[in-house]
C-alpha cells in the first residue's frame, strides 16, 4: 500500500449533503478557514442568524446610535462553536487589530473591523459570522468518507456576491451537482 501525503482543504467549500443529520449543518455551505494535521475550522456562510450589523453595534457602542446602512447587514451563525465571539472574513489587503492572512482573503476577529465597516472604511466585501465550526483532529476526514460533504475549491463570488439562499445551489452547481436530485439516504456502494 502507497503512503500519501493527506490533502487538505483550506480555501475549500463543504457542501452538506441532503441527508445531513447535525442540525447545526443540515442545508449549509461553510468555507474552510484552516484545514490540517489538527483539525480544521470553518463559516457556515449561507445561515443569517436575524441579527445585523446594527443590533452587534447597539450592544458595542451603546450610546451611539449605529448608522442606518448596518440595518441592512446580516450576521451570520457561522457554526456552533463560540457563538458570541465575531469573525469577518473579507479580502486581504486589509489589516485591523487581530487579522489573520489567508492568501487573497482574511479573517479578522477585533472589533475595529465592524467600526470600519459602519463608518464605510472597512473592506466592502465582507461576510460577518458569530460563532464558528470546528473539527478535531481526524473528525471531518471521517465525515467526508461516510459522504456527509461534498468540497469545492472556495470561490469569492459565491462568500461575496450571491444572496446568502443562493450560496448552497451555487457551491454545489460548481461541480456540476443538482442537490435537489441527490438521495436524503446516506450509503456507500
Amino acid at each position: 500500500m502507497k503512503n500519501s501525503a493527506p490533502s487538505y482543504l483550506k480555501h475549500h467549500f463543504l457542501i452538506a449533503m441532503p441527508h445531513m443529520a447535525d442540525p447545526n449543518f443540515a442545508q449549509t455551505v461553510t468555507y474552510l478557514v484552516e484545514h490540517n494535521e489538527q483539525g480544521a475550522m470553518g463559516l457556515v456562510i449561507n445561515r443569517p442568524n436575524g441579527l445585523s450589523l446594527a443590533d452587534v453595534l447597539e450592544q458595542l457602542r451603546p450610546d451611539e446610535e449605529p448608522p442606518i446602512l448596518c440595518q441592512s447587514l446580516p450576521i451570520f451563525a457561522g457554526g456552533p462553536v463560540q457563538t458570541d465571539r465575531g469573525f469577518v472574513l473579507h479580502p486581504s489587503g486589509t489589516s485591523f487589530q487581530a487579522t489573520l492572512e489567508l492568501g487573497e482573503l482574511a479573517l479578522s476577529t477585533s472589533q475595529d473591523v465592524l467600526f470600519a465597516i459602519a463608518e464605510g472604511n472597512g473592506p466592502r466585501q465582507h461576510l460577518i459570522t458569530l460563532g464558528y465550526a470546528g473539527w478535531e483532529a481526524g473528525q471531518l476526514e471521517t465525515e467526508l468518507a461516510d459522504n456527509a460533504w461534498l468540497t469545492c475549491p472556495a470561490a469569492p463570488d459565491i462568500l461575496f456576491d450571491l444572496p446568502s439562499e443562493q450560496r448552497l445551489e451555487a457551491a454545489a452547481a460548481r461541480l456540476g451537482v443538482n442537490l435537489s436530485l441527490l438521495s436524503a439516504q446516506a450509503g456507500h456502494a
